[in-house]
């Protein structure tokens, strides 16, 4: 009995003992969730607050309106029109893509073209990525689908920019275009902080003026914070910040001249760029063959891109800025100030011309078989003597010609806004040591000189660099830095804020000195090698033909009709006008065209007679209100309107193709009746009158000795 009872007792303690360990167990739980509450509620509310907040409220980006481009005239280059698109983001598609895109294609026809790149960008994209569908939707395919959009959950229909190129062709190498962002974008934008900026924007500037102004012309992203239902529906709009629209462009082009000039190209390939002398300011930049950059602004498609870049001519290279070619004779008045200013040859000194120059057991022959005979610097630039060119490269020495023409922008970066811009090549001794690796070539000879002094040899420059060292010898040797951009419109005050021309150097030049070349040049106009591309003018110009080779003719014969039509020569001019107070400065090259004199020229004087033509600004008034006209009717269209990409692609004759024909019928073997200058034809050396035809810029490379000169 004893024992039963000590038993129970026992058992008691034992139910007892549980039961206070587990009331502890259950305290500390009830505490534990107490303290989580109290923690959760308390302590935490502030950041649970506003997750929750983030999940209720969607910060939605709004891209600005892109800066329009326009001419110094106000003339629309590049402008926005608005679009209706379909974007999907793939995370909300609740369905298979596939089918999702059939049954869509029901109620808005989706081409197979825009399904590919759809696929395509659908692979290299995040899920909550927007992803462009399909754009250029009408006001009836856009109200059909809106109808309907309850059925494609993850579709969104979206009005957006659109960039459009009305000009087409014209100043596409200019202007660029604009593309759609890609991952590289991406990352770079994240690097320089910027990718913020672009939440919500599809696309970016890619190349010309388009890509080195995109931070002016892109804008400022708005945003709009919407209340939105647990499915992301939206309910209303909490808080709205405006978009800062992108800056207004103009430029120094004058579309007027771009167009006149690039008419001259037709069927051409080359490159023209004329300079404002007193500002830098870029007038024309042609690079023929163009293309049309609208085509980009959506995404090329494959058999466009073929086409472009696998054309012969490769329309899409900037042949002003981003090739580099031999000038032939155009380097000539700079050689010419180079012997005055280095005291190296008078002005006066007359040098025998027999019609080749023999250095190191080599003769260097004139163009043509050309015999000038006694050949001061004057009467050697007016008939583009190369003997006596020839003779001057030993003499100055391929180091001091480097350095001096360096400062007129020869082989050197000019810093103008468009990105691509090449250096070219100005040979020097340091140059060659570190071109070539092979210790025999890494040796300069003196005959290598002989060919350097005429513009061939290692010689290589852009357009744009004998554009801008034509304008700075215009301009008395004072250098003005090339710029394409004259103004920047204010999107606040839409106040155009001018972008500062000051001169960045001015070289060092006797007045003297400068005057007998420039006088030399005038006469080139008046009497000498483009004369006949100059008859009539109403005013006085200054220039020089040059026609480079693209390889050694070994002694023999050049004749045009028996050389492949690639390896041709090209045909160059350079010019300024007017010759007493010059306002335009023009260099090109018109590549495989033969004779500058015959081909190069008469372009050239199209381009000068539009420029000063007391007629010019009366049709630039027009243009400019034309575009205001349009200006005003695309800002006050209905954002549902669609509208046609681009316009087609100016055309036109070119005088220059009659004027070579008529030298082609004159010459025989297709030869220029300028090419070459017969003694006979020069006027008496006491006369001082330096009649001459042209001469042409033809020469053979050469290595003899060391050194610069014998």
């Amino acid at each position: 009995m004893f024992e039963f009872k000590k038993t129970s007792l026992h058992q008691k303690r034992q139910v007892m003992l549980r039961v206070v360990v587990a009331g502890v167990i259950a305290a500390l739980c009830f505490g534990l969730l107490i303290g989580r509450l109290w923690y959760l509620q308390v302590v935490r509310y502030e950041g649970f607050a506003a997750r929750a907040d983030e999940n209720r409220i969607a910060v939605v980006p709004i891209p600005p309106r892109r800066g329009e481009i326009l001419d110094r005239n106000g003339v629309v280059l590049a402008r926005n029109y608005r679009d209706y698109t379909l974007e999907v983001v793939p995370a909300n598609v609740e369905r298979n893509m596939d089918s999702m895109l059939d049954a869509l294609n029901k109620i808005v026809y989706i081409s197979p073209y825009s399904r590919r790149r759809f696929k395509q960008s659908l692979s290299q994209s995040g899920r909550y990525a927007h992803i462009l569908l399909r754009n250029n939707l009408n006001e009836t395919e856009a109200a059909w689908f809106a109808a309907h959009a309850y059925e494609f959950r993850g579709v969104e229909l979206r009005a957006r920019w659109v960039r459009e190129y009305p000009q087409g062709e014209l100043a596409a190498h200019v202007l660029g275009y604009v593309g759609r962002i890609s991952e590289r974008d991406k990352a770079m934008l994240e690097k320089e902080g910027r990718a913020g900026n672009y939440r919500g924007t599809d696309s970016i500037g890619r190349k010309g003026v388009e890509k080195t102004w995109e931070k002016a012309l892109h804008g400022r992203t708005g945003v709009e914070e919407v209340e939105v239902t647990a499915t992301g529906r939206p309910v209303r709009t909490l808080k709205r910040t405006d978009p800062v629209p992108g800056s207004d462009v103009k430029l120094s082009l004058d579309i007027g001249l771009e167009k006149v000039a690039q008419e001259q190209f037709a069927g051409k390939r080359g490159a023209l760029v004329a300079i404002d002398p007193k500002t830098g300011e870029v007038l024309a930049l042609v690079s023929s063959p163009s293309f049309d950059p609208n085509l980009f602004v959506n995404g090329i498609d494959a058999e466009s891109w073929r086409e472009l870049n696998d054309s012969p001519d490769h329309p899409l290279i900037d042949r002003a800025v981003s090739s580099a070619y031999p000038i032939g004779s155009t380097y000539k008045p700079f050689v010419a100030l180079a012997a005055l200013q280095l005291n190296k040859r008078s002005a006066t000194q007359k040098i025998s011309d027999p019609g080749y120059y023999e250095f190191g057991g080599q003769k260097f022959h004139n163009a043509g078989g050309a015999v000038y005979g006694p050949t001061d610097m004057h009467r050697a630039i007016v008939v583009s003597s190369d003997t006596y060119f020839f003779s001057l490269g030993p003499i100055i020495g391929v180091d001091a010609l480097h350095d001096f023409t360096k400062q007129f922008g020869f082989g050197q970066i000019t810093g103008i806004d468009l990105d691509g811009e090449k250096r070219g090549v100005l040979p020097s001794k340091a140059w060659k040591r570190h071109a070539y690796k092979n210790p025999a070539q890494k040796r300069w000879y003196a005959g290598e000189s002989v060919s350097v002094a005429v513009g061939q040899g290692y010689n290589a420059f852009t357009l744009l660099q004998l554009a801008q060292a034509t304008s700075v010898l215009a301009n008395n040797g004072v250098y003005m830095k090339p710029h394409l951009v004259k103004d920047v419109r204010d999107p606040k005050t839409h106040a155009f804020v001018p972008v500062p021309d000051k001169p960045l150097y001015t070289i060092k030049l006797k007045p003297e000195n400068l005057k007998v070349v420039q006088d030399a040049m005038a006469d080139v106009i008046r009497v000498g090698t483009a004369r006949r591309a100059f008859v009539g003018a109403t005013y006085q110009a200054a220039g020089k033909t040059g026609t480079a080779q693209l390889y050694s003719l070994r002694g023999s014969k050049y004749h045009s009709s028996s050389v492949s039509e690639r390896l041709r020569d090209h045909a160059l001019f350079m010019a300024y006008a007017p010759f007493d107070d010059p306002k335009i400065a023009v260099a090109l090259i018109v590549e495989n065209g033969g004779w500058g004199a015959s081909v190069a020229a008469p372009i050239a004087r199209k381009v000068l007679d539009y420029w000063l033509s007391p007629s010019r600004n009366t049709a630039n008034t027009l243009m400019a209100g034309a575009a205001a006209g349009r200006k005003a009717a695309n800002e006050a269209a209905t954002a549902a309107a669609a509208k046609t990409a681009a316009n087609g692609a100016p055309s036109g004759g070119t005088a220059a193709a009659a004027v070579a024909s008529d030298a082609a019928s004159e010459g025989g073997l297709g030869e220029s009746p300028d090419a070459v200058v017969k003694p006979e034809d020069l006027p008496p050396e006491d006369s001082g009158d330096d009649n001459a035809s042209s001469s042409s810029d033809s020469q053979d490379d050469a290595a003899t000795a060391d050194g610069d000169a014998p």
